[in-house]
């Protein structure tokens, strides 16, 4: 799967937004820490791909009228064997045509559940007079709720990475706080350095979040992904 072929199909599709099966497949092959995602069409399989998988796994519905899916309950998460996986792609799909009637549902993205880590987000923006800016913070509601961010136009280096990481007022929690591990901010870095070279190379992502990334005490990583591209 190539940049080129995703971007083809989206603007065939009359959409900007790629869903999370073509984002983290990009991502991946770019090689951005992602957790794989594979579409799954109908319940059975949803159930194949989660047993090659292996369990436990995380459901999401793939749509690209749905932009925040755990609102429509279209997330299910640490499914433990087929039958939790039959009844979750069940449940999403019902619920999803339930809040969403005109949605377009192109099936659940089925992807391993990560252990938990520290929560950071690592994102990009396109500014109209400077380009691409790159942004790090503390992931999850966080950002929403502290706004604790800090910014640097592309290309971004790792001397870059590294001063946007200690420009955040949260930065002590990475360094581990009450017992908690530290982080590890030369996976973090390599994290943003990566991105931005992504975007660099691609001018058509308009707008990208990796939010939540899991930063561990041995790597990072990124659990849910969000792109936007031009219209062409």
């Amino acid at each position: 799967m190539t940049f080129q072929t995703v971007l083809g199909e989206a603007r065939a599709e009359g959409r900007t937004l790629l869903n999370e099966v073509e984002a983290k497949s990009l991502l991946r092959e770019a090689g951005i820490a992602a957790t794989a995602a594979t579409l799954a069409t109908t319940r059975e399989e949803a159930q194949s791909q989660a047993a090659a998988m292996g369990f436990p796994v995380v459901l999401k519905v793939v749509s690209p009228d749905i932009a925040h899916k755990s609102d429509v309950g279209g997330v299910k998460l640490n499914l433990a064997d087929r039958e939790a996986v039959g009844q979750a792609f069940d449940e999403i799909m019902a619920n999803s045509k339930k809040a969403e009637p005109n949605a377009r549902i192109k099936g659940v993205a089925v992807q391993q559940m990560a252990k938990q880590g520290t929560e950071v987000i690592v994102g990009m923006t396109t500014d109209p007079q400077f380009g691409p800016v790159m942004m790090f913070g503390l992931g999850g509601i966080m950002v929403e709720v502290l706004k604790d961010v800090s910014f640097r136009l592309v290309p971004v280096t790792d001397r870059d990475a590294g001063q946007m990481i200690d420009e955040i007022k949260g930065r002590p929690i990475l360094q581990g706080v009450r017992g908690q591990p530290a982080a590890d901010l030369a996976a973090l870095k390599s994290t943003i350095v990566k991105v931005s070279e992504f975007v660099e190379a691609h001018p058509e992502v308009r707008e990208l979040d990796l939010n939540p990334v899991f930063a561990y005490p041995d790597g990072a990583l990124a659990v849910d992904a969000r792109i936007v591209v031009s219209e062409g």
